[in-house]
Parts: C-alpha cells; structure tokens; sequence
C-alpha cells in the first residue's frame, strides 16, 4: 500500500468517470459541463503522473502491474494526446449536433484502458486494459447515428477487433498452457522449456496487436473505419490507440519474449516491410483525406516496427521517439481537417483543399509544414523521426529494411507533394467559413511550430527517451 500513489492517476480517472456519469445523467443539458471535467480530469492525471517520477522499476497487485520509466513517459504522451483530441473535437461535435454527454466519458473509459495496458505486467492485466479500451473504441466508431456510414464503420470496426481479440486471447492461452503463468516475468524464465509451444503463442498475440496498430497484413479496417467514423473520432483513432498499442508491442516483446528473439524478430521484420510498401502504394490512389491519412498511418506503423525489429535500446528509443513526433504530426492535419467547414458541412475530400492558400494562407502554410514532415523532408521533425529508425536500422546492418523504408519514403512523399499542388496551385475554391476554433487553433499553432522548430534543439525529446532503459 505504500505504493498506492502511484496509480493515482488511473483510481482518479475512474471515480472520474462515474462522478461525471451521474452529473450527465442527473443534471439537464450538462453536456458541455461534462466535456470540460473530463478535460480537466486528464489535466489532473497528467498532472499527478508528472510529480511522482519514477527512477526505478516498482511491481503492484503481485508484481502484476508495472511502474517504470517506460510506463511514465507513455502515460504522459497518452492523456497530453486525450486533452489535445478532446479540446479540439468540441466545434465539430457541436454543429455535428451530436456533442452528448457519452463522447467524452467513453473518451476516458478508453484512455483508463489504455493506461491499464501501458503498466500490464500480467496476461490477464493487459487483456482487462486492451477491452476496456476496445469496447469505448466500437461504440464512438458509430457514435454519430444520424450517418449510416458511422454505423456502418463501427460494426466493421467490432467485428473485425473481436476477432482479432480473439486470436490474441488464445494466443495469451497458449503461452499460460506451455509457460504455466500469466506473469511476464515467470513467462520469461519459464519460456525456454517450450520454446517452440510459446512460439505459436507469439503468433496469435503478434496478430492480435497487429490489428490494434493496423499493421499490414491486419489493415483492413483502418481506411472504411477512418473515413466512416466521425472526424473527431478518426483524430482519436489515429493518435491516442497507437500510443498505448506501441508500448504493449514494447512490453510483450522485451520482456517475456527476448529469449525468443529470432523467432519474433522474423515476424516484426514482415509487419514493417509490408506496412511501409503498402502504406506507402495503397495510399496513392485515394481521393478522401481521412482515407489517405488511414493508408499512411499504417505506413508509419511499419516505420515505428522496423525500430522495435532492431532488438537493442537505441531502435526501442527511435521508436519511442517516432510514435511521439507521429502523434503530433497527426494532431495538426486533423485540426487543418476539422477546419473545413462551409455551410454548417465539413468537407474531407483532397479536391476540397483546391486553392486553399489563396482563401486561407495560414491553414495552407501549416498543412504545407505538416504533410513536408510526414514526408520526411529535412529539416522537419518527420525527418528525424525517420532518421532515428533508419540509423538504428543500419547500426544493426538490417540493410535491406532500410532500403525498403527508404525506397517507401520516396512513393509516399508523391501523395503529399501532389496535396500541396492542388492546395497551392489549383484553382480556388469557395472559401469555408471563418470561426472562432480556439482549441483547433491552439492545437494546430502548438503542432506546427514543434514540427518546425524541432531541429533547432532535437535533444529535448532524446534526452527525456534516453533515460527509458528496457534492456
């Protein structure tokens, strides 16, 4: 019980959730009073993870939960992301007409999941965590029921991730079968007396977490859920479940598996080269922007598991570091996105930004920033995102996984340049309208200026990363 503080966080999210629940449910028209506690809940968690720094590893609950260097920085980056998503969805949920008291209490049902998942040291810990993020995650999918493209993304989305949860969960079987424990590390020390019983668990768990990040070839759901769900809901999708599913691969693969390396090794070494080729080719062809940020997320994916393919610190941090320099990569086109507004109607398709600078040159300058970045052209912070990887890659002469992610890098800045020739050289279009986005403005000027200025001193992530030791 000495260590009761450190779970602080997660306790006060959930007796958050059910004080804010009984104020929707017993105070009229309290729907923009429940938004704002539930921002304010994730200050207050960020706030209580940040003043109990950790410096070495602590097990709770029969060393079943994890407190560690790891755990801390991802937590931060997880509810700093739901603030972020949240302050930036209130205009769209509002002309939408669907800003109900359930959106931002799922939102924190799934962020509480995902801080289960990040500190799970135990099978059945991760599970509870990886479900309680899941089923808040299906119903937002088809949050907005006045379109039947939502409806339609979250069924989509449901089946397919109960499916996928239900390889991992007889994945998890397997490994308690042949390892006799739930427990990562008495799986660790166990794992090599049924190396090749584990080795089909690792599969079915791999598949399963697969699916989370949507790796190739566990993609399918990722564009139709994207361009179905409600824009606010596909920002969420794109940001704060990547964050949380990263550190899962980071804790299965670290820590009961690194005995078992040359068998996983193979397999994240496919995951990536098939996420940055597909990523990379499928997105090409797409007329709709929350699609194509869908197909290039999974590319960025593979990018993200090609650092973790390495099996040393450095490609853990490169990782670490990409996941982060993603998030707010994604941050700022989706606030550009949910600028587009005309008429009280969002627009999200590519031909929608024709002559976009003409009409709004600020909107323009920094989509022209971000979609540069997620390029990977220098001097941006996508840039040295990818750099990290790639360096990590070779120190490991992993040479043919460069080369692909570089040819890969190459296809995917075609799709990126050719949004900026229609926003900087087509035709204008009607211009959207002008409206006081506080939030969507705070978060786009923030986004921006980290992505443009992150060369100048690049070692204030590094330095914050370095001191996250896994091996």
């Amino acid at each position: 019980m000495e260590n009761i503080h450190l779970i602080y966080p997660e306790i006060f999210i959930s007796l958050s959730i059910m004080l804010i629940l009984m104020i929707g449910v017993f105070k009229t028209k309290s729907s923009n009073l429940v938004y704002s506690l539930s921002i304010l809940v994730l200050f207050v968690s960020t706030g209580l993870i940040i003043n109990s720094p950790i410096n070495q590893e602590i097990y709770l609950f029969n060393n079943s939960y994890k407190i560690d260097s790891l755990s801390h920085f991802m937590k931060i980056v997880t509810l700093i992301s739901g603030i972020f998503v949240l302050s930036s969805s209130y205009n769209y949920l509002k002309i939408e007409n669907i800003i109900k008291i359930e959106y931002p209490i799922l939102i924190l049902c799934s962020i509480l999941g995902m801080l289960v998942m990040i500190s799970s040291n135990d099978l059945i810990v991760f599970y509870i965590g990886l479900e309680l993020q899941s089923l808040a995650l299906y119903v937002l999918a088809a949050f907005n029921t006045n379109k039947l493209q939502s409806s339609e993304a979250g069924l989509k989305y449901f089946v397919l991730s109960a499916l996928s949860s239900g390889l991992l969960l007889y994945g998890c079987s397997l490994v308690y079968g042949f390892s006799e424990s739930t427990n990562f590390n008495l799986i660790s020390e166990k794992i090599i007396l049924s190396q090749y019983g584990n080795v089909f668990g690792i599969v079915f768990i791999l598949t399963g977490l697969a699916f989370k990040i949507s790796a190739v070839p566990f993609h399918v759901w990722a564009p139709d859920v994207y361009e179905g769900s409600p824009t606010s809901v596909s920002l969420f999708f794109a940001v704060v479940p990547k964050v949380a599913a990263l550190t899962v691969f980071i804790r299965f693969l670290y820590v009961p598996f690194l005995s078992l390396i040359d068998q996983w090794q193979i397999i994240i070494i496919f995951l990536s080269l098939a996420s940055m080729i597909f990523g990379a080719i499928a997105a090409i062809g797409q007329k709709n922007l929350k699609r194509l940020i869908a197909y290039s997320s999974i590319g960025h994916m593979g990018y993200a598991l090609a650092g973790l393919a390495v099996g040393t610190n450095s490609g853990i941090h490169s990782s670490i570091t990409y996941i982060c320099i993603y998030v707010i990569m994604n941050l700022a086109i989706f606030s550009c996105l949910l600028m587009l507004r005309r008429d009280n109607k969002f627009y999200d398709n590519i031909e929608d930004l024709s002559g976009l600078s003409k009409n709004h040159p600020i909107i323009s300058l920094c989509l022209l920033i971000v979609l540069f970045s997620l390029a990977g052209i220098p001097p941006l912070a996508g840039f040295f995102a990818k750099f990290y990887i790639f360096i990590s890659v070779i120190e490991q002469s992993m040479y043919f996984l460069a080369i692909v992610g570089l040819v890969s890098t190459v296809i995917s800045a075609f799709y990126y340049l050719k949004i900026i020739k229609i926003i900087y050289f087509d035709e204008a279009k009607e211009k959207f309208d002008q409206e006081n986005y506080i939030g969507l403005k705070i978060t786009l000027a923030l986004s921006t200026a980290i992505v443009l200025m992150y060369f100048v001193y690049p070692s204030w992530l590094i330095n914050i990363i370095s001191n996250i030791n896994i091996l």
